[in-house]
């Protein structure tokens, strides 16, 4: 059960070191996808 538990703090600690790393990855998709969506949702592309 301990090793249960220092394995789980263990993973805590590591998501919250690497969230940068996912989150910056995830804004930048999103904004390239917003960016390609919003001209055909204006009706901008031809």
């Amino acid at each position: 059960m301990d090793t249960i538990q220092r394995g789980t703090r263990g993973l805590g600690l590591l998501f919250s070191l690497n969230w940068d790393r996912i989150l910056y990855p995830a804004t930048i998709f999103l904004a390239l996808s917003a960016g390609a969506w919003l001209p055909l949702l204006l009706g901008l592309a031809k």
